[in-house]
């Protein structure tokens, strides 16, 4: 029997969290919650405006790579995450329009799903009996979510009609924040999603290497976006330091013998 898209997809969150043990609360930062869960690296990255998210898969070695917006829009970048995650859930990239379009719907459904369980949205709301905005404020704030997801899971919930779902999903997230006395918080989760993140495995692995002597701290400066004399005095504080060679344990006779070729040195022109 065939199912929807959207039951896929919400049987995919579901089982994501429950082999994750995420259970239904609210998922704080996406980028660590992907990272710890399946091993793959997240950046945030600097973009054009109409892009926000893709995933990428290395086809030598296998590893994924996830890549979102830095964004003014934290409720959307989220969605973006959730959205990339589930592609890898999935694994439903195709060249076919029809599928890809197919497959770009199932991955916003389990955004929502991801983002905003039933059973989490109901054990938060309890028994409610006039539902107003300042409730759907509350499951914004709380799920860290858009009104437009909000308002699609409480109306699934049956928590609001069809016709409140249609009007919520018009208003905007600042909007509700000033109203109902929260655009400070959002304004810290504007400055979080706004930043560039590297991927932590990739700055892990530049670590050992600066450890080791290979990788200098301006290279991981540069890839964190930061100035080198931050990384340092983070390094120093953290007991970080390249490993010294020590020159009176290499045995100089086991080096490789190598052969100049000189000829037409002398032709060299000199300033």
């Amino acid at each position: 029997m065939n199912i929807s898209t959207d039951v896929q997809a919400r049987i995919a969150a579901e089982n994501f969290r429950n082999e994750h043990g995420l259970g239904v609360v609210p998922l704080g930062d996406l980028i660590s919650v992907i990272k710890q869960t399946t091993g793959h690296d997240v950046a945030v990255l600097e973009a054009d405006g109409d892009e926000h998210g893709l995933a990428m898969t290395d086809p030598l070695k296998g590893r994924v790579f996830i890549g979102v917006a830095k964004t003014m829009h934290p409720m959307r970048q989220r969605s973006t995450l959730a959205h990339e995650l589930a592609h890898l859930v999935f694994q439903d990239h195709s060249d076919s329009l029809w599928e890809r379009n197919s497959a770009e719907s199932r991955a916003d459904s389990f955004a929502r799903h991801l983002l905003i369980p039933q059973e989490g949205l109901k054990q938060f709301l309890g028994e409610i009996g006039t539902f107003g905005e300042s409730h759907l404020s509350q499951v914004v704030q709380h799920f860290l979510v858009s009104p437009a997801i909000a308002a699609i899971a409480l109306q699934e919930a049956g928590f609001i009609s069809n016709e409140a779902k249609t009007e919520w999903m018009k208003i905007s997230t600042p909007a509700l924040a000033t109203k109902f006395g929260w655009r400070d918080y959002y304004a810290v989760l504007q400055l979080e999603s706004n930043k560039v993140r590297a991927p932590q495995g990739l700055v892990a692995r530049a670590i050992r290497g600066y450890e080791e002597g290979v990788l200098n701290a301006q290279a991981i400066a540069t890839l964190q976006g930061r100035t080198e004399p931050e990384v340092l005095s983070e390094f120093q504080q953290a007991g970080i330091f390249p490993r010294s060679l020590d020159i009176e344990t290499i045995e100089f006779d086991e080096l490789p013998n190598v052969n100049f070729d000189l000829d037409g040195f002398d032709d060299v022109e000199t300033e």
